[in-house]
């Protein structure tokens, strides 16, 4: 993985380290264990701003619920680079992703790609990853998405 690459991508798309937002509450934004790194729970918010309000499928279209998830993904980077340096990371394991969406939405496979495609076009095969896709009856903030994920710490 080149690591100037990776943070010239993440820098190019909007997220430094002073731009990325802190936890919600009484956690950390990044937790070690071993070598696995947990990334909390990130939404899709900019300069302190909460895009896509609402829930899929009324509020939100399939095409913002993607764009918002890119956004929500781009925090998990701008998180890792800010706690951990791509230099220090192997890879990406795994992502959960939550949303909330009207009774009759069934898109968000499409929606969760947003951050799927993310981490590929900035990670590159480091960004291969498994996932689940879980919806839920309401986020914070009415937030549409989120993503966690954790990442394998390299040796």
């Amino acid at each position: 993985m080149a690591f100037e690459d990776i943070k010239l991508r993440l820098l190019t798309s909007g997220i430094t380290e002073r731009s990325v937002p802190g936890p919600g509450g009484s956690y950390v934004a990044v937790n070690v264990r071993g070598n696995v790194a947990y990334v909390a729970i990130q939404f899709p918010i900019e300069k302190g701003e909460l895009h896509y309000a609402g829930k899929l499928g009324t509020e939100v279209s399939t095409i913002e619920g993607y764009q918002a998830a890119r956004i929500a993904a781009m925090n998990v980077l701008g998180q890792v680079n800010k706690h951990l340096g791509f230099e220090n990371i192997e890879g990406l394991n795994h992502i959960d992703i939550y949303y909330t969406a009207s009774g009759g939405w069934n898109e968000a496979p499409k929606a969760a790609d947003g951050a799927s495609d993310l981490f590929l076009e900035i990670l590159g095969d480091a960004g291969k990853h498994s996932r689940s896709i879980c919806g839920v009856e309401r986020l914070p903030d009415f937030s549409c998405i989120a993503v966690t994920a954790s990442f394998t710490i390299a040796s």
